[in-house]
């Protein structure tokens, strides 16, 4: 029907053009409704694109055309709907040649001419670029992807062509593209739930990014090919007759698990190819969802099961759509044999994802279709909104694609038996944030089964969850340590850096404010409020805050401010008042000071950055103005490596006996008896405790401590000691 369709819009016949315009029409299934407009549409498109590329060359010499022909052809694979396709055809056209996005918009419509626009923004992403560049290309990337789905599936299809072309260009580049699609494209098109795609993309990593192991396990794997085909043909026999005698049309057959997925294996489990029972899954694929759990009672009456790896996704899909049921069975000889059992449209999921709803896309008998897609890709909605954030650290955001990407599930419930699916690992926390972002905000407590549980419980497969709110309860820095979702972890620290930020700035006024008390120069902070811009800025809450955290040197604000204050540096001798600052000063008292060479009255500082108390090892920095500069060995700000030259020898000066102060904050699992507990462990090794504050909040206990040791070692037996006793959920010194 469409070739006798094609004769009446064909003016020509036996070309060279005929030939490859009916390859692309041959690859339309039966059942895809193509009219004789749509196909003078798609040939309009052939043309366009074939003349816009004409004389352009691939590294392997053919002409570039073959490669849109290519990517076309692989979106009718994909169940794609005409736009998506023809989009195809064109997608290199507004980046690599004469055509734009308004010849495409008149040609075509603002629809077609959208994607290949969209297209062509994705084509100028440069993997492992500049730090900050990278993340604003990955956030080009998912919000083209969060505006039209079609863009990455066309963008797949291209990169899939090009993995299988790789071999023409120079080694280098080969590698990069592959370690760029192995570490986002890949990964992605596992989220989409694009398996088979996901599948393809690894295997071609993997054979250019570790070429040896690669030929290595595909000669492993074909020297068994024969063995174990026939221990499948076997474990299936008995298998067909009981289907033949429930009258389920279906044929099961052997699925080897691709090259990649058993390299991975192989270095989890420390294994050769030999030693893996699951190089092949059964699969067997049935008409009816009924039939599914009848195959699945066939299976258990004739193989023995393991109850730990049997799954079903079709009562709790995956957050990418995938159903299926997976049971793992032993067979002949003790050998676990792993069966998945789905329907024949969930297959098709399973292979193509998301490609598998849209040719209902255009169907309105089919509401609930695109309700489907959109729940399955709501995650990506929300990974956008997190990362429109601008204030996020770039670093962050790149582990946040990461974690999204790569997560394993668990499925909880709501009392209403609504689905939550959640990292493995994840809290209560996580399952209220994951029913609304204002939910978890005001999360006081949970309910596990109808149980009052403290919010670090960890939730497992099947859980209920009932989340206690209250608006006067918000997050706070302990939460950070317990959460898993990506989600909470973002709103968390959101909602805590705000909260830091107001600290600051309160904190940055108090000292300004002070600071002018000393030098009687009050007047200057309506100034400093009045004209920010002086200093850079456009409102002074920046400089305050700045000032708090020690980004300006509250001299050289004032002397912005007024130039007569120059020789005025109260600032010297200005001390903080704060806890952490009286506590250090303290510790510091009890011993002597700091002996440099060996001579005990040299000009000191100690430094914020890991504020060093006696018993720490220590070494001294050499500055200008300023004497020696007392860091920890192990601080991270001391520059070494840089300036080698000006460190110097140090030791603290005390006595052999005497003690020293040191602060811990520990962190626990609030309970009964927990002070007494803690007292007690250290109180039993004759330690004198001096004073200890302890706050519980969200089921967790934060307990600030001074003790008075001799060492040391002492202050790592009482960490032992501790741990085990109590074992907190952190241990640090402040």
């Amino acid at each position: 029907m469409i070739i006798q369709s094609l004769k009446n819009i064909l003016p020509f016949s036996n070309s060279k053009i005929d030939s490859d315009f009916k390859k692309i029409l041959k690859k339309f299934p039966e059942q895809y409704i193509l009219r004789e407009n749509d196909i003078a549409f798609l040939f309009k498109a052939y043309n366009i694109g074939l003349a816009a590329h004409k004389g352009q060359k691939r590294k392997s010499g053919e002409e570039y055309f073959t490669h849109c022909i290519s990517v076309s052809k692989q979106l009718i694979d994909w169940n794609m709907d005409l736009s998506t396709i023809i989009a195809g055809l064109l997608h290199d056209t507004i980046e690599d040649t004469d055509i734009t996005y308004e010849i495409l918009s008149n040609e075509f419509n603002s629809e077609i001419a959208n994607l290949v626009k969209q297209v062509s923004k994705l084509s100028g992403i440069k993997y492992r670029n500049i730090e900050r560049r990278q993340v604003e290309n990955f956030m080009q990337m998912f919000l083209s992807i969060s505006k039209d789905l079609r863009v990455i599936i066309i963008k797949f299809s291209d990169r899939l062509h090009n993995m299988k072309t790789l071999k023409f260009l120079p080694k280098d580049k080969q590698k990069r593209i592959a370690l760029e699609t192995i570490e986002l494209y890949a990964p992605l098109a596992h989220r989409l739930g694009m398996n088979k795609i996901k599948m393809e993309f690894e295997d071609l990593c993997f054979k250019i990014l570790n070429s040896n192991s690669y030929k290595k396990i595909v000669s492993e794997v074909n020297s068994t090919k024969k063995q174990r085909q026939k221990y499948i043909d076997n474990f299936i026999k008995p298998i067909q007759i009981q289907l033949k005698n429930y009258k389920i049309d279906t044929k099961p057959f052997g699925r080897p698990k691709h090259y990649y997925s058993i390299h991975k294996k192989i270095e989890n489990k420390g294994k050769v190819v030999s030693e893996l029972y699951d190089l092949i899954a059964v699969r067997i694929i049935v008409n009816k969802l009924e039939d599914c759990y009848i195959v699945l009672g066939i299976i258990h009456q004739l193989y023995t099961p393991i109850q730990k790896r049997f799954k079903d996704y079709i009562a709790t899909p995956k957050s990418n759509g995938y159903q299926s049921i997976h049971t793992t069975v032993f067979g002949e000889n003790g050998e676990m044999t792993e069966v998945q059992i789905r329907t024949v449209e969930m297959d098709k999921l399973a292979e193509i994802g998301v490609a598998a709803h849209w040719r209902y896309k255009e169907n309105k008998n089919h509401p609930s279709k695109d309700k489907e897609l959109d729940k399955h890709i709501s995650w990506l909605r929300d990974l956008v909104d997190m990362l429109q954030d601008g204030n996020r650290d770039p670093q962050e955001m790149m582990e946040l694609l990461k974690v999204d990407l790569f997560d394993n599930e668990i499925f909880t419930f709501s009392p209403k038996g609504d689905v939550h699916k959640l990292k493995v690992g994840s809290t209560p926390i996580d399952f209220a944030f994951s029913i609304h972002t204002q939910v978890g905000m005001k999360c006081k407590g949970a309910k596990v089964n109808g149980k009052l549980v403290p919010l670090n419980t960890q939730l497992k497969n099947g859980d209920k969850i009932e989340v206690i709110i209250s608006n006067n309860h918000f997050p706070n820095q302990a939460w950070l340590k317990i959460v898993q979702t990506t989600k909470a972890k973002t709103h968390i620290k959101k909602f805590i850096k705000q909260k830091e930020e107001l600290a600051s700035i309160v904190l940055g006024k108090e000292i300004v404010e002070k600071y002018l008390r000393k030098i009687n120069h009050i007047n200057l902070m309506k100034k400093i409020d009045k004209e920010p811009e002086i200093l850079g800025f456009n409102n002074s809450n920046i400089i305050y805050s700045n000032i708090a955290k020690g980004k300006i040197i509250i001299d050289d604000v004032i002397i912005k401010y007024d130039e007569s204050l120059v020789n005025q540096s109260v600032s010297n001798n200005f001390k903080e008042d704060s806890l952490t600052r009286k506590f250090l000063n303290k510790a510091r008292g009890v011993a002597k000071g700091v002996k440099v060479g060996g001579i005990s009255n040299a000009l000191i500082s100690f430094p914020k950055c890991c504020s060093p108390i006696p018993g720490d090892s220590i070494i001294g920095y050499v500055t200008k103005g300023r004497g020696v500069t007392i860091h920890r060995t192990n601080c991270k700000n001391a520059p070494i490596e840089k300036f080698k030259n000006r460190f110097i020898e140090v030791e603290w000066d005390f006595a052999r006996n005497s003690s020293f102060l040191v602060r811990l904050k520990i962190q626990i699992e609030d309970r009964k008896h927990l002070l007494k507990d803690l007292t007690e462990s250290t109180s039993s090794m004759n330690i004198n405790i001096k004073s200890v504050d302890i706050n519980a909040s969200d089921g967790i206990a934060t307990c600030l401590m001074i003790i008075e040791i001799y060492d040391i070692k002492e202050l790592n037996r009482l960490k032992k000691r501790i741990f085990k006793n109590i074992n907190p959920i952190d241990f640090k010194r402040v």
